[in-house]
Protein backbone atom coordinates (compact mmCIF):
# COMPACT_ATOMS: atom_id res chain seq x y z
CA UNK A 1 0.00 0.00 0.00
CA UNK A 2 1.15 3.61 -0.88
CA UNK A 3 1.75 5.80 2.42
CA UNK A 4 -0.94 8.01 3.08
CA UNK A 5 1.60 10.29 4.96
CA UNK A 6 4.90 11.37 2.90
CA UNK A 7 8.18 12.93 4.39
CA UNK A 8 8.59 16.90 3.96
CA UNK A 9 9.62 16.52 0.39
CA UNK A 10 6.48 14.92 -0.43
CA UNK A 11 4.15 17.34 1.60
CA UNK A 12 5.89 20.49 -0.70
CA UNK A 13 3.12 21.66 -3.72
CA UNK A 14 3.91 20.99 -7.23
CA UNK A 15 3.55 23.47 -10.09
CA UNK A 16 1.36 22.04 -13.06
CA UNK A 17 4.36 21.32 -15.30
CA UNK A 18 5.54 19.12 -13.23
CA UNK A 19 2.81 16.97 -11.99
CA UNK A 20 1.57 14.29 -14.60
CA UNK A 21 -2.57 15.43 -15.60
CA UNK A 22 -3.69 11.94 -14.86
CA UNK A 23 -1.66 12.02 -11.19
CA UNK A 24 -4.60 12.27 -8.76
CA UNK A 25 -5.06 15.29 -6.66
CA UNK A 26 -3.79 15.92 -3.34
CA UNK A 27 -6.35 14.39 -0.60
CA UNK A 28 -7.96 11.86 -2.77
CA UNK A 29 -6.94 8.37 -1.79
CA UNK A 30 -4.24 6.07 -4.19
CA UNK A 31 -5.18 3.32 -5.91
CA UNK A 32 -3.00 0.14 -5.01
CA UNK A 33 -0.56 -0.07 -7.15
CA UNK A 34 -0.31 -2.82 -10.18
CA UNK A 35 0.55 -6.43 -9.66
CA UNK A 36 3.37 -7.84 -11.84
CA UNK A 37 0.96 -10.03 -13.12
CA UNK A 38 -0.93 -7.37 -15.36
CA UNK A 39 1.78 -6.83 -17.00
CA UNK A 40 2.93 -9.53 -19.41
CA UNK A 41 5.99 -10.07 -21.32
CA UNK A 42 4.70 -9.84 -24.85
CA UNK A 43 1.46 -8.65 -26.32
CA UNK A 44 1.02 -12.57 -27.58
CA UNK A 45 1.35 -14.37 -24.21
CA UNK A 46 -1.26 -16.41 -23.19
CA UNK A 47 -4.04 -14.61 -21.13
CA UNK A 48 -4.17 -15.88 -17.66
CA UNK A 49 -6.74 -18.81 -17.41
CA UNK A 50 -6.09 -20.48 -20.70
CA UNK A 51 -4.43 -23.90 -19.87
CA UNK A 52 -2.47 -25.24 -22.85
CA UNK A 53 -1.52 -28.85 -23.63
CA UNK A 54 2.10 -29.07 -21.93
CA UNK A 55 3.40 -31.70 -24.51
CA UNK A 56 3.16 -28.88 -26.91
CA UNK A 57 6.45 -26.82 -25.22
CA UNK A 58 9.70 -28.37 -25.44
CA UNK A 59 9.90 -26.79 -21.71
CA UNK A 60 7.23 -27.96 -20.66
CA UNK A 61 6.70 -30.20 -17.29
CA UNK A 62 6.51 -30.24 -13.27
CA UNK A 63 8.57 -27.24 -12.43
CA UNK A 64 9.43 -25.92 -16.01
CA UNK A 65 7.18 -22.08 -15.12
CA UNK A 66 5.17 -22.92 -18.77
CA UNK A 67 1.92 -22.12 -17.39
CA UNK A 68 0.95 -18.42 -17.88
CA UNK A 69 3.15 -15.43 -15.79
CA UNK A 70 5.64 -18.15 -15.37
CA UNK A 71 8.28 -16.07 -15.74
CA UNK A 72 10.58 -17.54 -18.73
CA UNK A 73 8.67 -20.26 -19.66
CA UNK A 74 5.86 -17.38 -20.55
CA UNK A 75 8.56 -15.89 -23.10
CA UNK A 76 8.86 -19.15 -24.37
CA UNK A 77 5.28 -19.52 -25.22
CA UNK A 78 5.33 -16.32 -26.35
CA UNK A 79 7.88 -16.53 -29.19
CA UNK A 80 6.90 -17.01 -32.75
CA UNK A 81 9.43 -19.87 -32.61
CA UNK A 82 7.09 -22.26 -30.77
CA UNK A 83 5.65 -24.78 -32.77
CA UNK A 84 1.45 -24.42 -32.32
CA UNK A 85 -0.12 -26.73 -29.95
CA UNK A 86 -1.35 -28.83 -31.93
CA UNK A 87 1.69 -29.90 -33.75
CA UNK A 88 2.77 -33.40 -33.61
CA UNK A 89 6.14 -34.14 -35.30
CA UNK A 90 4.93 -37.29 -36.59
CA UNK A 91 2.13 -35.93 -38.26
CA UNK A 92 3.70 -32.85 -39.36
CA UNK A 93 2.20 -30.86 -42.28
CA UNK A 94 4.51 -30.71 -45.63
CA UNK A 95 7.58 -28.90 -45.35
CA UNK A 96 7.51 -25.66 -47.09
CA UNK A 97 10.65 -26.92 -48.57
CA UNK A 98 11.01 -30.06 -50.24
CA UNK A 99 13.35 -32.59 -48.55
CA UNK A 100 15.76 -32.79 -52.17
CA UNK A 101 15.71 -28.98 -51.35
CA UNK A 102 14.93 -26.22 -54.09
CA UNK A 103 17.33 -26.59 -57.36
CA UNK A 104 20.29 -24.05 -57.25
CA UNK A 105 20.23 -21.97 -60.48
CA UNK A 106 23.87 -21.40 -61.42
CA UNK A 107 23.97 -17.69 -62.66
CA UNK A 108 27.12 -17.66 -64.76
CA UNK A 109 27.59 -21.16 -66.71
CA UNK A 110 24.97 -23.41 -67.36
CA UNK A 111 22.59 -21.55 -70.05
CA UNK A 112 22.83 -18.28 -71.38
CA UNK A 113 21.62 -15.19 -69.61
CA UNK A 114 18.27 -14.86 -71.33
CA UNK A 115 16.83 -18.86 -70.26
CA UNK A 116 18.71 -18.26 -66.70
CA UNK A 117 16.74 -15.06 -66.11
CA UNK A 118 13.25 -16.16 -67.60
CA UNK A 119 13.43 -18.77 -65.73
CA UNK A 120 14.04 -16.95 -62.46
CA UNK A 121 11.17 -14.67 -63.70
CA UNK A 122 8.61 -17.71 -64.01
CA UNK A 123 9.69 -18.33 -60.30
CA UNK A 124 7.68 -17.74 -57.55
CA UNK A 125 9.49 -15.45 -55.77
CA UNK A 126 9.87 -17.35 -52.51
CA UNK A 127 11.72 -20.14 -54.42
CA UNK A 128 14.28 -17.98 -56.23
CA UNK A 129 17.84 -18.66 -55.44
CA UNK A 130 19.91 -16.17 -53.51
CA UNK A 131 21.78 -14.49 -56.51
CA UNK A 132 25.95 -15.25 -57.00
CA UNK A 133 26.98 -11.37 -57.46
CA UNK A 134 29.18 -11.98 -60.27
CA UNK A 135 30.07 -7.87 -60.35
CA UNK A 136 32.67 -6.78 -57.77
CA UNK A 137 31.43 -3.78 -55.81
CA UNK A 138 33.01 -2.20 -52.42
CA UNK A 139 32.95 -2.89 -48.62
CA UNK A 140 30.05 -0.94 -48.19
CA UNK A 141 28.31 -2.89 -51.11
CA UNK A 142 26.58 -2.13 -54.43
CA UNK A 143 25.05 1.88 -55.23
CA UNK A 144 21.74 1.15 -55.26
CA UNK A 145 20.56 4.14 -56.94
CA UNK A 146 23.26 4.23 -60.02
CA UNK A 147 22.52 0.00 -60.33
CA UNK A 148 18.87 1.07 -60.82
CA UNK A 149 19.59 3.81 -63.20
CA UNK A 150 21.77 1.94 -65.41
CA UNK A 151 19.28 -1.20 -65.45
CA UNK A 152 16.32 1.17 -66.53
CA UNK A 153 18.77 2.26 -69.32
CA UNK A 154 19.54 -0.46 -70.63
CA UNK A 155 16.09 -1.67 -69.97
CA UNK A 156 15.07 1.69 -72.21
CA UNK A 157 17.18 0.87 -74.75
CA UNK A 158 15.88 -2.77 -75.32
CA UNK A 159 11.95 -1.52 -75.41
CA UNK A 160 12.70 0.99 -77.94
CA UNK A 161 14.72 -1.60 -80.58
CA UNK A 162 11.57 -3.66 -80.30
CA UNK A 163 12.26 -6.50 -77.78
CA UNK A 164 9.66 -7.96 -76.28
CA UNK A 165 8.48 -6.97 -72.51
CA UNK A 166 9.71 -10.65 -70.96
CA UNK A 167 13.02 -10.04 -72.49
CA UNK A 168 13.18 -6.87 -70.89
CA UNK A 169 12.15 -7.80 -67.78
CA UNK A 170 14.83 -10.91 -68.03
CA UNK A 171 17.66 -8.29 -68.98
CA UNK A 172 16.82 -5.65 -65.97
CA UNK A 173 16.75 -8.72 -63.58
CA UNK A 174 20.09 -9.97 -64.90
CA UNK A 175 21.78 -7.01 -64.48
CA UNK A 176 20.90 -5.98 -60.85
CA UNK A 177 21.18 -9.66 -59.31
CA UNK A 178 24.73 -9.44 -60.68
CA UNK A 179 25.03 -6.37 -58.88
CA UNK A 180 24.01 -7.90 -55.70
CA UNK A 181 20.80 -6.78 -55.84
CA UNK A 182 18.01 -9.99 -55.71
CA UNK A 183 15.28 -8.39 -54.05
CA UNK A 184 14.58 -6.13 -57.34
CA UNK A 185 11.27 -6.34 -59.48
CA UNK A 186 11.55 -5.18 -62.93
CA UNK A 187 8.39 -4.22 -64.15
CA UNK A 188 7.74 -3.04 -68.32
CA UNK A 189 5.25 -1.32 -70.38
CA UNK A 190 4.83 -0.02 -73.51
CA UNK A 191 5.89 3.24 -72.56
CA UNK A 192 7.10 2.97 -69.33
CA UNK A 193 10.20 1.15 -67.44
CA UNK A 194 10.26 0.92 -63.19
CA UNK A 195 11.65 -1.11 -61.01
CA UNK A 196 11.69 -1.71 -57.06
CA UNK A 197 14.60 -2.83 -54.69
CA UNK A 198 13.87 -3.56 -51.22
CA UNK A 199 16.35 -4.25 -49.15
CA UNK A 200 14.85 -6.35 -46.42
CA UNK A 201 11.54 -6.84 -45.07
CA UNK A 202 11.81 -3.87 -43.11
CA UNK A 203 13.35 -1.45 -44.48
CA UNK A 204 11.53 1.09 -47.18
CA UNK A 205 11.92 -0.10 -50.81
CA UNK A 206 13.52 2.25 -53.60
CA UNK A 207 11.72 2.61 -57.01
CA UNK A 208 12.90 4.41 -59.81
CA UNK A 209 11.24 4.49 -63.18
CA UNK A 210 11.92 5.74 -66.76
CA UNK A 211 10.07 6.72 -69.97
CA UNK A 212 10.41 5.68 -73.48
CA UNK A 213 9.56 8.37 -75.59
CA UNK A 214 11.28 7.76 -78.86
CA UNK A 215 11.59 4.41 -80.66
CA UNK A 216 13.75 3.62 -83.39
CA UNK A 217 14.99 0.17 -85.20
CA UNK A 218 18.91 -0.51 -84.87
CA UNK A 219 19.87 -4.50 -84.57
CA UNK A 220 23.45 -2.92 -84.17
CA UNK A 221 22.80 -1.28 -81.23
CA UNK A 222 20.41 -4.35 -79.95
CA UNK A 223 23.05 -6.43 -80.32
CA UNK A 224 25.66 -4.13 -78.53
CA UNK A 225 23.22 -3.87 -75.60
CA UNK A 226 23.08 -7.58 -75.24
CA UNK A 227 27.23 -8.33 -75.36
CA UNK A 228 26.84 -6.06 -72.30
CA UNK A 229 24.65 -7.53 -70.58
CA UNK A 230 26.44 -10.83 -71.26
CA UNK A 231 29.91 -9.27 -70.17
CA UNK A 232 28.12 -8.04 -66.73
CA UNK A 233 26.52 -11.24 -65.95
CA UNK A 234 29.13 -13.68 -66.96
CA UNK A 235 32.28 -13.36 -64.64
CA UNK A 236 34.17 -15.75 -66.47
CA UNK A 237 34.83 -12.90 -69.48
CA UNK A 238 35.10 -9.53 -68.31
CA UNK A 239 34.90 -8.24 -65.01
CA UNK A 240 32.58 -4.87 -65.48
CA UNK A 241 32.48 -1.99 -62.83
CA UNK A 242 29.45 0.41 -62.86
CA UNK A 243 32.09 3.16 -64.02
CA UNK A 244 33.08 0.63 -67.74
CA UNK A 245 28.84 0.02 -67.51
CA UNK A 246 28.33 3.38 -67.88
CA UNK A 247 30.93 4.45 -70.21
CA UNK A 248 30.40 1.10 -72.31
CA UNK A 249 26.52 2.81 -72.67
CA UNK A 250 27.00 5.98 -73.70
CA UNK A 251 29.38 4.57 -76.43
CA UNK A 252 26.39 2.60 -77.72
CA UNK A 253 23.95 5.21 -77.54
CA UNK A 254 26.32 7.75 -79.30
CA UNK A 255 27.25 4.63 -82.01
CA UNK A 256 26.37 6.12 -85.65
CA UNK A 257 24.10 3.49 -87.69
CA UNK A 258 26.31 1.12 -89.93
CA UNK A 259 24.59 1.95 -93.20
CA UNK A 260 24.17 5.71 -94.30
CA UNK A 261 20.89 6.68 -95.91
CA UNK A 262 21.25 6.70 -99.42
CA UNK A 263 21.66 2.64 -98.55
CA UNK A 264 18.66 2.41 -96.78
CA UNK A 265 16.79 4.22 -99.52
CA UNK A 266 17.93 1.89 -102.02
CA UNK A 267 17.22 -1.01 -100.03
CA UNK A 268 13.26 0.19 -99.69
CA UNK A 269 13.58 -0.40 -103.39
CA UNK A 270 15.27 -3.89 -103.77
CA UNK A 271 12.58 -5.46 -101.16
CA UNK A 272 9.73 -3.64 -103.06
CA UNK A 273 11.01 -5.10 -106.49
CA UNK A 274 11.82 -8.38 -105.13
CA UNK A 275 8.15 -8.60 -103.88
CA UNK A 276 6.61 -7.32 -107.14
CA UNK A 277 8.39 -10.17 -108.52
CA UNK A 278 7.85 -12.51 -106.03
CA UNK A 279 3.75 -12.06 -106.55
CA UNK A 280 4.54 -12.66 -110.71
CA UNK A 281 6.03 -9.49 -111.56
CA UNK A 282 8.27 -9.41 -114.12
CA UNK A 283 12.09 -6.97 -115.12
CA UNK A 284 10.06 -3.74 -115.59
CA UNK A 285 7.63 -4.32 -113.02
CA UNK A 286 10.66 -4.69 -110.70
CA UNK A 287 12.18 -1.42 -111.61
CA UNK A 288 9.00 0.44 -111.08
CA UNK A 289 8.25 -0.90 -108.10
CA UNK A 290 11.50 0.09 -106.75
CA UNK A 291 11.45 3.93 -107.90
CA UNK A 292 7.97 4.38 -106.10
CA UNK A 293 9.33 2.85 -103.00
CA UNK A 294 12.32 4.63 -102.89
CA UNK A 295 10.20 8.02 -103.63
CA UNK A 296 8.24 7.15 -100.82
CA UNK A 297 10.74 6.60 -98.55
CA UNK A 298 12.20 9.82 -99.16
CA UNK A 299 9.59 10.98 -98.93
CA UNK A 300 8.57 9.85 -95.31
CA UNK A 301 12.11 11.07 -94.43
CA UNK A 302 10.92 14.84 -95.36
CA UNK A 303 7.74 14.31 -93.21
CA UNK A 304 9.60 13.13 -90.49
CA UNK A 305 11.86 15.90 -90.63
CA UNK A 306 9.16 18.19 -90.24
CA UNK A 307 7.70 16.58 -86.89
CA UNK A 308 4.91 14.75 -88.44
CA UNK A 309 3.86 12.00 -86.66
CA UNK A 310 4.03 8.04 -87.67
CA UNK A 311 0.74 8.02 -89.23
CA UNK A 312 0.83 10.44 -91.72
CA UNK A 313 4.86 8.93 -92.53
CA UNK A 314 3.50 5.79 -93.29
CA UNK A 315 0.56 7.22 -95.24
CA UNK A 316 3.03 9.36 -97.15
CA UNK A 317 4.85 6.39 -98.06
CA UNK A 318 2.44 4.34 -99.23
CA UNK A 319 0.95 6.97 -102.08
CA UNK A 320 4.02 6.69 -104.52
CA UNK A 321 4.09 3.09 -105.07
CA UNK A 322 0.12 3.19 -105.47
CA UNK A 323 0.64 6.20 -107.92
CA UNK A 324 3.21 4.04 -109.97
CA UNK A 325 0.78 0.99 -110.20
CA UNK A 326 -2.16 3.55 -111.27
CA UNK A 327 -0.11 5.18 -113.81
CA UNK A 328 1.29 2.12 -115.55
CA UNK A 329 -2.92 1.03 -115.42
CA UNK A 330 -3.63 4.46 -117.16
CA UNK A 331 -0.89 3.40 -119.95
CA UNK A 332 -2.97 0.19 -121.01
CA UNK A 333 0.05 -1.85 -121.10
CA UNK A 334 -0.63 -5.30 -121.56
CA UNK A 335 2.99 -6.58 -120.29
CA UNK A 336 3.18 -4.68 -116.80
CA UNK A 337 0.92 -5.79 -113.54
CA UNK A 338 0.28 -3.11 -112.02
CA UNK A 339 -1.14 -4.91 -108.78
CA UNK A 340 2.02 -6.05 -108.55
CA UNK A 341 4.13 -2.80 -107.88
CA UNK A 342 1.40 -1.98 -105.86
CA UNK A 343 1.93 -4.99 -103.72
CA UNK A 344 5.71 -4.88 -103.46
CA UNK A 345 5.35 -1.47 -102.01
CA UNK A 346 3.11 -2.78 -99.29
CA UNK A 347 5.69 -5.29 -98.72
CA UNK A 348 7.92 -2.30 -97.84
CA UNK A 349 5.86 -0.96 -95.18
CA UNK A 350 3.62 -3.44 -93.64
CA UNK A 351 4.79 -3.38 -89.41
CA UNK A 352 5.63 -7.02 -88.92
CA UNK A 353 8.20 -6.25 -86.26
CA UNK A 354 5.70 -4.44 -84.16
CA UNK A 355 3.10 -7.11 -85.09
CA UNK A 356 5.31 -10.35 -84.15
CA UNK A 357 6.49 -8.01 -80.73
CA UNK A 358 2.58 -7.46 -79.83
CA UNK A 359 1.23 -10.76 -80.53
CA UNK A 360 4.60 -12.57 -78.57
CA UNK A 361 3.73 -9.83 -75.21
CA UNK A 362 0.48 -10.98 -75.37
CA UNK A 363 1.11 -14.74 -75.23
CA UNK A 364 3.64 -14.10 -72.51
CA UNK A 365 1.19 -12.45 -69.98
CA UNK A 366 1.92 -8.78 -70.57
CA UNK A 367 -1.51 -8.23 -71.51
CA UNK A 368 -1.12 -4.26 -71.57
CA UNK A 369 1.89 -3.88 -73.65
CA UNK A 370 0.87 -6.40 -76.02
CA UNK A 371 -2.36 -3.81 -76.67
CA UNK A 372 -0.40 -0.93 -76.77
CA UNK A 373 1.74 -2.58 -79.14
CA UNK A 374 -1.22 -4.08 -81.59
CA UNK A 375 -2.74 -0.63 -81.11
CA UNK A 376 0.25 0.37 -82.92
CA UNK A 377 0.07 -1.74 -85.50
CA UNK A 378 -3.60 -0.74 -85.88
CA UNK A 379 -2.53 3.16 -86.70
CA UNK A 380 0.70 2.44 -88.75
CA UNK A 381 -1.88 -0.14 -91.00
CA UNK A 382 -4.65 2.37 -90.74
CA UNK A 383 -1.92 5.15 -92.23
CA UNK A 384 -0.81 2.55 -94.87
CA UNK A 385 -4.72 2.16 -95.47
CA UNK A 386 -5.32 5.71 -95.76
CA UNK A 387 -2.44 6.64 -98.69
CA UNK A 388 -3.46 3.99 -100.63
CA UNK A 389 -7.16 3.92 -100.75
CA UNK A 390 -6.11 7.66 -101.89
CA UNK A 391 -4.81 6.68 -104.58
CA UNK A 392 -7.05 3.95 -105.40
CA UNK A 393 -9.88 6.58 -105.38
CA UNK A 394 -8.68 9.07 -107.84
CA UNK A 395 -7.29 6.35 -109.84
CA UNK A 396 -11.52 5.16 -109.99
CA UNK A 397 -12.05 8.59 -111.03
CA UNK A 398 -8.96 8.86 -113.99
CA UNK A 399 -10.88 5.80 -115.53
CA UNK A 400 -8.36 2.95 -114.58
CA UNK A 401 -9.20 -0.44 -115.02
CA UNK A 402 -8.51 -2.08 -111.76
CA UNK A 403 -9.20 -5.74 -111.51
CA UNK A 404 -9.79 -6.73 -107.43
CA UNK A 405 -10.85 -10.29 -108.92
CA UNK A 406 -7.29 -10.67 -110.53
CA UNK A 407 -5.20 -12.70 -108.23
CA UNK A 408 -2.05 -13.91 -108.60
CA UNK A 409 -1.86 -17.16 -110.11
CA UNK A 410 0.67 -19.61 -108.60
CA UNK A 411 4.03 -19.91 -111.53
CA UNK A 412 6.48 -22.22 -112.78
CA UNK A 413 9.54 -20.27 -111.54
CA UNK A 414 10.48 -22.18 -107.76
CA UNK A 415 13.96 -21.41 -107.80
CA UNK A 416 13.41 -17.56 -109.11
CA UNK A 417 10.91 -16.82 -106.16
CA UNK A 418 14.05 -18.79 -103.55
CA UNK A 419 16.27 -16.04 -105.22
CA UNK A 420 13.86 -12.98 -104.76
CA UNK A 421 12.93 -13.85 -101.32
CA UNK A 422 16.83 -14.59 -100.07
CA UNK A 423 17.24 -10.75 -101.58
CA UNK A 424 14.48 -9.15 -100.12
CA UNK A 425 15.24 -10.51 -96.83
CA UNK A 426 18.60 -9.07 -97.57
CA UNK A 427 17.19 -5.53 -98.20
CA UNK A 428 14.90 -5.51 -94.90
CA UNK A 429 18.27 -6.90 -92.94
CA UNK A 430 19.57 -3.56 -93.77
CA UNK A 431 16.53 -1.59 -93.24
CA UNK A 432 16.30 -2.65 -89.70
CA UNK A 433 20.13 -2.14 -89.30
CA UNK A 434 21.79 -5.10 -88.52
CA UNK A 435 24.93 -5.89 -88.40
CA UNK A 436 27.02 -7.83 -91.22
CA UNK A 437 27.75 -10.71 -89.46
CA UNK A 438 24.11 -11.48 -89.34
CA UNK A 439 22.72 -10.65 -92.47
CA UNK A 440 23.90 -14.05 -94.14
CA UNK A 441 22.07 -16.12 -91.47
CA UNK A 442 19.42 -14.32 -91.64
CA UNK A 443 19.02 -14.15 -95.40
CA UNK A 444 19.03 -18.14 -95.61
CA UNK A 445 16.52 -18.38 -92.93
CA UNK A 446 14.26 -16.17 -94.97
CA UNK A 447 15.31 -18.56 -97.82
CA UNK A 448 14.16 -21.97 -95.68
CA UNK A 449 10.68 -19.72 -94.93
CA UNK A 450 9.62 -19.49 -98.58
CA UNK A 451 10.84 -23.04 -99.29
CA UNK A 452 8.41 -24.47 -96.72
CA UNK A 453 5.39 -21.88 -97.58
CA UNK A 454 5.55 -22.78 -100.96
CA UNK A 455 5.76 -26.89 -101.23
CA UNK A 456 2.93 -26.72 -98.82
CA UNK A 457 0.77 -23.70 -100.28
CA UNK A 458 1.63 -24.28 -103.70
CA UNK A 459 3.05 -27.60 -104.00
CA UNK A 460 0.64 -29.58 -101.33
CA UNK A 461 -2.86 -27.34 -101.63
CA UNK A 462 -2.39 -26.91 -98.13
CA UNK A 463 -4.04 -23.53 -96.44
CA UNK A 464 -1.62 -20.50 -97.20
CA UNK A 465 -2.49 -19.20 -93.82
CA UNK A 466 -1.51 -22.69 -92.41
CA UNK A 467 1.44 -22.74 -94.70
CA UNK A 468 2.62 -19.36 -93.20
CA UNK A 469 2.30 -20.44 -89.74
CA UNK A 470 4.32 -23.36 -90.44
CA UNK A 471 7.33 -21.51 -92.49
CA UNK A 472 6.69 -18.59 -89.19
CA UNK A 473 7.76 -21.22 -86.93
CA UNK A 474 10.75 -22.79 -88.88
CA UNK A 475 11.73 -19.15 -88.34
CA UNK A 476 11.60 -18.81 -84.92
CA UNK A 477 12.98 -22.22 -84.06
CA UNK A 478 15.88 -21.42 -86.07
CA UNK A 479 16.38 -17.44 -84.89
CA UNK A 480 16.28 -18.74 -81.58
CA UNK A 481 18.83 -21.52 -82.24
CA UNK A 482 20.96 -18.66 -83.81
CA UNK A 483 20.57 -16.40 -81.20
CA UNK A 484 21.37 -19.18 -78.21
CA UNK A 485 24.80 -20.07 -80.83
CA UNK A 486 25.68 -16.22 -80.82
CA UNK A 487 24.36 -14.95 -77.47
CA UNK A 488 22.31 -12.24 -78.32
CA UNK A 489 18.87 -11.15 -79.60
CA UNK A 490 17.03 -13.15 -81.57
CA UNK A 491 15.10 -10.43 -83.30
CA UNK A 492 18.14 -10.02 -86.17
CA UNK A 493 17.38 -13.67 -86.75
CA UNK A 494 13.77 -13.58 -87.38
CA UNK A 495 11.91 -10.20 -87.89
CA UNK A 496 14.07 -9.92 -91.93
CA UNK A 497 13.11 -13.26 -92.75
CA UNK A 498 9.69 -13.12 -92.41
CA UNK A 499 9.36 -10.84 -95.01
CA UNK A 500 8.44 -12.55 -97.83
CA UNK A 501 5.52 -14.32 -95.55
CA UNK A 502 3.88 -10.65 -95.05
CA UNK A 503 0.24 -10.31 -96.22
CA UNK A 504 0.96 -7.87 -99.38
CA UNK A 505 -1.31 -8.63 -101.46
CA UNK A 506 -4.07 -10.07 -99.49
CA UNK A 507 -3.74 -6.40 -97.97
CA UNK A 508 -3.63 -4.80 -101.73
CA UNK A 509 -6.87 -6.51 -103.06
CA UNK A 510 -8.81 -5.78 -99.77
CA UNK A 511 -8.11 -1.76 -100.34
CA UNK A 512 -8.85 -2.20 -104.01
CA UNK A 513 -12.41 -4.33 -103.09
CA UNK A 514 -13.22 -1.19 -100.55
CA UNK A 515 -11.71 1.12 -102.90
CA UNK A 516 -14.59 0.07 -106.17
CA UNK A 517 -17.51 -0.30 -103.93
CA UNK A 518 -17.12 -4.54 -103.42
CA UNK A 519 -17.03 -3.95 -99.66
CA UNK A 520 -17.70 -7.85 -99.34
CA UNK A 521 -15.04 -8.75 -101.44
CA UNK A 522 -12.32 -6.26 -100.08
CA UNK A 523 -13.58 -7.37 -96.49
CA UNK A 524 -12.72 -10.84 -96.93
CA UNK A 525 -9.09 -10.08 -98.25
CA UNK A 526 -8.93 -7.56 -95.43
CA UNK A 527 -9.70 -10.63 -93.11
CA UNK A 528 -7.61 -13.12 -94.52
CA UNK A 529 -4.83 -10.20 -94.31
CA UNK A 530 -4.79 -9.95 -90.58
CA UNK A 531 -5.66 -14.16 -89.88
CA UNK A 532 -2.15 -14.40 -91.95
CA UNK A 533 -0.40 -11.99 -90.10
CA UNK A 534 -1.52 -13.62 -86.94
CA UNK A 535 -0.68 -16.31 -88.33
CA UNK A 536 3.09 -15.21 -88.44
CA UNK A 537 3.48 -14.09 -85.24
CA UNK A 538 1.89 -16.81 -83.77
CA UNK A 539 4.25 -19.09 -85.56
CA UNK A 540 7.59 -17.16 -84.18
CA UNK A 541 6.19 -17.07 -80.87
CA UNK A 542 5.71 -20.48 -81.13
CA UNK A 543 8.47 -21.68 -82.58
CA UNK A 544 10.79 -19.95 -80.23
CA UNK A 545 8.79 -22.04 -77.29
CA UNK A 546 10.04 -25.05 -78.98
CA UNK A 547 13.51 -24.37 -79.29
CA UNK A 548 13.35 -24.17 -75.74
CA UNK A 549 11.97 -27.34 -75.26
CA UNK A 550 15.53 -28.76 -76.53
CA UNK A 551 17.50 -26.85 -74.30
CA UNK A 552 18.24 -27.76 -70.51
CA UNK A 553 15.99 -25.96 -67.80
CA UNK A 554 19.02 -23.89 -66.17
CA UNK A 555 19.32 -25.55 -62.50
CA UNK A 556 16.05 -27.72 -63.08
CA UNK A 557 16.51 -31.52 -61.41
CA UNK A 558 16.48 -34.50 -63.56
CA UNK A 559 12.83 -35.17 -64.85
CA UNK A 560 11.65 -31.77 -63.31
CA UNK A 561 8.92 -30.00 -66.06
CA UNK A 562 9.80 -26.61 -67.23
CA UNK A 563 8.20 -23.94 -65.53
CA UNK A 564 5.80 -21.18 -67.56
CA UNK A 565 3.32 -18.50 -65.98
CA UNK A 566 0.11 -19.98 -64.68
CA UNK A 567 -2.74 -18.42 -65.35
CA UNK A 568 -6.47 -18.87 -64.84
CA UNK A 569 -8.43 -21.01 -66.51
CA UNK A 570 -12.22 -19.66 -65.97
CA UNK A 571 -12.57 -19.17 -62.14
Amino acid sequence: MVAEQGGPEDQKPQSDEARSAFVPPAGVEQPAAPSEDDHPTSEFALPAGLHTDPSASSGSGPGSGSGPGGGAGADTLSSAFVPPSGYSAQHQPPAFTPAHGIPMVRLTKEAPWQDRMRTMLRMPVTERPAPESVQQTDDSGPAVPRVLDLTLRIGELLLAGGEGAEDVEAAMFAVTRSYGLDRSEPTVTFTLLSISYQPSLVDDPITASRTVRRRGTDYTRLAAVFGLIDDITSAEHVEVSLEEAYRRLAEIRRNRHPYPGWVLTAAAGLLAGSASVLVGGGVLVFVVAAAGAMLGDRLAWLCAGRGLPEFYQFAAAAMPPAAMGIALTLTHSTDVRPSAVITGGLFALLPGRALVAGVQDGLTGYYLTAGARLLEVMYFFIGIVAGVLLMLYLGVQLGAELNPEARFEPNDRPVLQILVSMTLTLAFAILLQQERSTVLAVTLNGGVAWIIYGAMARTGGISPVAATAVAAGLVGLFGQLFSRYRYTSSLPYITAAIGPLLPGSATYFGLLGVAQNEVDTGLTSLFTAVATALAIAIGVNLGSEISRLFMRVPGAVEGASRRAAKRTRGF
